[in-house]
């Protein structure tokens, strides 16, 4: 990467004379965007960089989900007694109140900070992106008012999306259940409609927070806007150009698909011998303190111990699937990059910028 793009500021560089960058169709960003990512990742091959932007990545939910876990628990002998001690420690767990209270509390507390994190994480893979190199400490200060912004409005969207859900199902509870009993068609449409309204509002809530990532972060990082100013400007965008933003959208989901897919595949077998490793050693030590006489209770301080070693598995899990999904994630954000920085001046630049740079190595 050239002095020029290296270490610049968030906003449009001082550099004159760049020109504008060619409007591009969903399919010609798709192709940017598949060249930008070879350009990042393997131009010249850096581990260093794979590994800072895998861990960028997780806290974005990079990877794929897998069954191996279930898979693994399923396989394990009846005698070794693992699905029991799980069983005894949520009986544990629900027959103090307190437990329960620190449970939820604890879970919920997480939950903000890795919503925090993802979005500290969003403007630091763009950042990322445009620049061609991994600055985090120099980025965080200058993108934090923004990455709040965002932070404010993703929680207030998901606070939403569960409330709309558990409002919906309270709604249809007493129609569902005068129904229930003579087990009538307008049971069986009840139960057909609030799934579909649970789909519908869930899509419609993802394609929400996909628009969000891909093309609202990137207009907020180059014109330093708050994020609803932000969306106004690509709301305009979009009513301007419905068409091609709609073909785009479908472009997206095709291609995030198929790279979950590309990344489980890879992954599968790996994982089945991780998490089945992981449960037989967790099985054998169970095991080893029977033979010595050591009887395994469920006290507070073995919950203690057991929830963080998942917290800590978990975390291990995410970790690999995020430095293997890293390239799809810097993938889907590229896209977004490239197919809404000609349409906003300020990214323009920024863009064409980095293209220009890339070309001069």
């Amino acid at each position: 990467m050239s002095s020029s793009s290296r270490g610049a500021g968030v906003g449009p560089p001082a550099e004159e004379g760049v020109p504008p960058a060619p409007s591009l169709s969903p399919a010609g960003a798709l192709g940017a965007a598949f060249s930008d990512t070879i350009q990042l990742l393997l131009n010249p091959f850096d581990a260093r960089r794979w590994i800072q932007l895998g861990v960028i990545c997780f806290f974005l939910g990079g990877g794929a989900s897998s069954a191996a876990f279930h898979w693994s628990l399923g396989a394990l002998p009846a005698d070794v007694g693992f699905q029991e001690a799980l069983l005894h420690m949520r009986e544990y767990i629900a027959a103090r109140p307190w437990l329960i209270v620190l449970t939820i509390a604890t879970g919920i507390a997480l939950s903000v900070t890795l919503i925090y994190l993802r979005s500290l994480s969003r403007f630091v893979l763009v950042d990322t992106i445009l620049k061609g190199e991994v600055l985090v400490r120099r980025t965080l200060p200058r993108v934090r008012p923004l990455a709040h912004s965002y932070f404010f409005w993703l929680l207030g969207a998901l606070v939403a999306y569960g409330a709309a859900l558990g409002l919906g199902v309270l709604a249809a509870f007493p129609f569902a259940r005068a129904a229930a009993g003579s087990r009538s068609i307008a049971f069986s449409m009840i139960l057909a409609s609030l799934l579909l309204a649970e789909v519908f509002i869930g899509l419609l809530a993802a394609t929400l927070i996909i628009l969000t990532d891909d093309l609202v972060v990137p207009v907020m990082y180059a014109e330093r806007l708050p994020l609803l100013a932000t969306w106004r400007k690509v709301g305009s965008a979009m009513k301007a150009e419905a068409g091609i933003f709609t073909l785009y959208v479908l472009l997206r989901f095709v291609v995030s698909v198929v790279v979950g897919v590309a990344v489980l595949v890879l992954l599968f077998p790996a994982l089945v011998a991780l998490l089945s490793g992981v449960v037989i050693v967790g099985a054998l030590i169970i095991l080893g303190l029977q033979l010595v006489g050591v009887a395994w209770a469920w006290t507070p301080l073995a919950i203690l111990l057991a929830a963080l070693a998942i917290l800590l598995l978990m975390g291990l899990l995410l970790l690999l699937l995020s430095i293997a999904g890293m390239p799809g994630q810097v993938f889907l954000q590229s896209f977004g990059i490239c197919f809404i920085a000609p349409r906003t001046p300020a990214l323009s630049t920024l863009w064409r910028t980095h293209q220009l740079a890339s070309r001069e190595e």
